[in-house]
């Protein structure tokens, strides 16, 4: 029930943490913490909180007392609530990151306490820590959304006005700011490189994902990792030449945002190449569709190519097609042109993939593309000399 941890001070002293948490099915009901200068302190107040607890009556007692408001809650009182409380389903990344703020000094102190001096320091100690100022920029604007509710919804005194505040100070000194806008695109020859690589690998080792068709997904249809393996049979409607985008992110909502997106002629023969063998049109998941996608261009000495740049230059590319704003944004989702133009990078006019070779070679049905057998979905395995994750 109680843990101890070890916390590092910005001047080098060590401070300990004693925490008590108390979850029934499978909810935080009750937490506790208090930080100590030495661990045998923390371990006398940990067993005797825990024995005190133990008692009959005594949990009842605790909960009622703060719920009442006897008890001041802390800041990770407040993000367990946000987190138990929001019927919106919250994403995985915004819950990973409020419970690592939960680490952090700031999340041992009071609601009512708390100043735009605690939230700027907090800020400072996550970059100190070797984070970029982008993911301090995260860090604080889901830690905000706590701070927006917490006071009308529960009555605990967090001030919005000094999250403002904060804001504003971490800007000026440089502790955040906005992600670097990049505006990479593969050329047409760091992709044979890629396709060539992809396809033998998959003449080789059919079972393995077929990355060359995955890329050339990407690219003609303009979607992120995450949305393509989420996409489904069902959510492809051929004769629209479209297809249901589930989940799509967006800075207001990213959970139950399901959008019809266009799909251009190149991206549909690209489906109807795959071979149905789960619900999924690309059964596989974004760690290792982006550990082999990594590991390529490395082999390949393809430096700063990520898999999102994949989308920028689909999206460049409908632009270069002539297409206006209105269907670009049918096709890639952008509801926005403010969010629409980080993606567009154009360098000519005209279609750089008219003739491309490797199209027909991933519009064509494969009969070596079996993923299944006897009607089971395989079991994957790692391989010991690749490391590549593989199907068997």
């Amino acid at each position: 029930m109680g843990t101890i941890v070890k916390r590092s001070r910005k001047d080098g002293s060590v401070a300990w943490l004693a925490q008590i948490v108390i979850k029934r099915g499978g909810k935080i009901i009750l937490r506790e913490n208090k930080t100590f200068e030495l661990r045998s302190t923390a371990n006398a107040w940990l067993s005797q909180r825990e024995d005190r607890l133990g008692q009959p009556g005594a949990l009842e007692a605790a909960l009622k007392s703060k719920s009442s408001g006897n008890q001041d809650p802390t800041l990770a009182d407040a993000i367990d609530l946000y987190i138990r409380e929001s019927n919106k389903k919250i994403g995985r990344t915004k819950a990973q990151v409020l419970r690592s703020i939960k680490d952090f000094d700031i999340a041992d102190k009071t609601c009512a306490s708390i100043t735009s001096a605690d939230i700027v320091a907090f800020a400072r100690e996550k970059l100190e820590s070797g984070v970029q100022p982008q993911t301090v920029s995260n860090y604080l604007s889901h830690l905000g959304a706590v701070f927006a509710i917490a006071r009308p919804a529960w009555d605990y005194p967090l001030n919005r006005q000094a999250m403002h505040d904060a804001w504003i100070v971490a800007d000026r000194l440089g502790l955040t700011t906005k992600s670097r806008e990049r505006d990479r695109r593969p050329t047409l020859d760091e992709l044979d490189r890629l396709m060539q690589h992809f396809k033998d690998r998959s003449a080789s080792r059919p079972s393995s994902i077929p990355m060359h068709r995955i890329i050339a997904f990407a690219i003609f249809s303009t979607r992120r990792q995450e949305e393509i393996i989420r996409i489904t049979w069902k959510d492809l409607d051929k004769d629209g030449n479209r297809v249901l985008v589930r989940d799509m992110k967006n800075p207001g909502q990213k959970i139950g945002n399901d959008v019809w997106c266009d799909l251009q002629e190149e991206a549909l023969s690209i489906v109807e190449a795959m071979p149905k063998v789960a619900d999924q049109i690309f059964p596989y998941t974004t760690d290792a569709i982006g550990a082999s996608f990594t590991r390529a261009c490395k082999l390949l000495g393809i430096d700063d190519l990520r898999f999102h740049d994949l989308r920028h230059d689909g999206v460049s590319r409908l632009f270069e097609l002539g297409l206006n704003i209105p269907k670009v944004a049918s096709n890639s989702g952008h509801r926005s042109w403010t969010s629409l133009k980080r993606y567009t990078h154009l360098r000519q006019t005209g279609d750089k993939y008219d003739g491309w070779k490797w199209l027909a070679e991933v519009t064509r049905k494969d009969p070596a593309l079996k993923l299944v057998q006897h009607g089971q979905f395989p079991r994957r395995r790692r391989s010991q000399r690749t490391g590549d994750a593989q199907f068997q």
